[in-house]
């Protein structure tokens, strides 16, 4: 009996073991490690010379894929293909990001910045020429996405993804269509309403509400704008950026603005919400891989950056954070369409919608945000901290509550002294 009994245990404790074991298989056998590869173009690359150094990557949140839930970590296969690490670090607006690199406090090799800030960041010599011997996929990049303004010669930059910014709403909450940028000014939706924390987006919104350049460099048209914002204010539930995912999708709200390839990573969430872009316009965008001057490591960067535009690589970004992509192997790739049909039934016309027949007779050049001159750069951070300290209350009310509390203590201070002169002559 006493055999058979440690017999039992021995086996028990075998079968555990193996059971164990084969779950820790499983769970590191990731998919970037079973079934992902790069193109051999880009495999066959020499990285060699760069192994064991490390680069500072600087991205927008919730832009690349990453490796959690079931995707491919992106960095992870990069750094197993070259021995290069990667340092990866977001930011959650083009201004917060330049202001980093702006004040040197840390070193970036490649940045992901928007076009107007591309533009002022080679204006300002803080961007590298690229070597683009280096960075053979650039080959994929569509001819739509280059010579573009803000940098005519394709000499600093790279583009990453493309898209436009729209209106999200909850159709539980929400039951008619909006078509205007006017629903975020909406007093029945109070307390419901999104809105974005980026100074050029914001402003950007109340100009299209005002029929302004976006671009203008009319300070009185920015003080207009940012009226047009605090009266808004009363109605915001919350400024947000990446905040914006768990809050729309939870269905805590019932609108906000925000770009269209996050709107379909929301929808896999909650089929509840809908898109749709404005009839007074909206922004055009081109993010992009650039180095700044600054960088330590721009060899292995130019790596990086063409790793990125592989194919494969692409393909795996574009289904991971569902921006719309200037890679023509993916936006030629089979799978990739039948995905977004799967993903959302007008994915493709959300994500690449004909300019022309969303705003028929407009230009799309003058929906790109330019970089402005310094005093209205200067001028718009001025009103944009204005903005973000005045109370929710409107201005006039605010008024009369600051000049009713200074009445009530220039009374109190009046009865204080009173009584104190009083208890003097009593005394004298």
């Amino acid at each position: 009996m006493t055999n058979q009994f440690f017999v039992k245990r021995i086996v028990s404790l075998v079968a555990a073991i193996l059971i164990i074991a084969f779950g820790v298989v499983l769970t590191s056998c990731t998919k970037d490690e079973i079934d992902f590869e790069v193109t051999p173009e880009t495999a066959a690359i020499d990285y060699s010379a760069y192994a064991g150094t490390t680069i500072n990557v600087y991205n927008w949140g919730e832009y690349i894929s990453d490796g959690t839930e079931d995707t491919v970590d992106i960095n992870k296969v990069f750094t197993e293909l070259t021995g290069i690490k990667v340092n990866y670090t977001n930011f959650s607006s083009n201004e917060d990001m330049y202001s980093k690199l702006k004040s040197g406090a840390t070193s970036y090799d490649v940045i992901i910045p928007s076009d107007y800030m591309v533009e002022r960041l080679i204006a300002e010599g803080m961007l590298a020429k690229l070597d683009f011997d280096k960075i053979p996929n650039y080959k994929y990049i569509s001819d739509e996405f280059k010579n573009l303004f803000y940098d005519s010669n394709n000499e600093y930059s790279i583009p990453y993804n493309v898209g436009m910014m729209g209106i999200i709403y909850n159709t539980e909450m929400i039951d008619y269509t909006p078509d205007s940028w006017s629903i975020l000014n909406d007093p029945d939706l109070s307390d419901k309403i999104l809105m974005i924390n980026n100074p050029r987006d914001a402003f950007a919104i109340a100009q299209f509400m005002l029929g302004v350049d976006i671009n203008t460099q009319d300070a009185s048209q920015w003080e207009s704008a940012k009226n047009w914002l605090l009266n808004q204010k009363n109605h915001v539930k919350a400024y947000v950026m990446d905040e914006v995912y768990n809050i729309m999708e939870s269905g805590s709200a019932a609108v906000a603005p925000y770009y269209a390839g996050d709107y379909l990573s929301m929808y896999q969430n909650n089929d509840d919400l809908a898109f749709v872009y404005p009839k007074e316009g909206t922004n055009i965008f081109v993010d992009a891989m650039c180095i700044p001057t600054s960088a330590t490591n721009k060899a292995a960067a130019e790596l990086y950056i063409n790793f990125l535009l592989d194919p494969n690589v692409s393909l795996e970004n574009a289904e991971v954070i569902c921006y719309a992509s200037p890679n023509t192997a993916v936006m030629e790739n089979e799978e990739y369409q039948d995905f977004l049909k799967e993903l959302h039934p007008n994915a493709m016309d959300i994500l690449y919608p004909a300019f022309e027949e969303v705003y028929p007779g407009k230009d799309a050049r003058d929906y790109y945000y330019r970089n402005l001159p310094q005093d209205t750069l200067d001028k718009i951070a001025q009103l944009w901290s204005e903005l973000k300290i005045a109370s929710t209350e409107d201005s006039d009310t605010y008024l009369i509550y600051i000049l009713c509390a200074l009445a009530v203590v220039l009374l109190a201070a009046l009865i204080v002294f009173l009584k104190v002169r009083k208890r003097r002559r009593a005394n004298a």
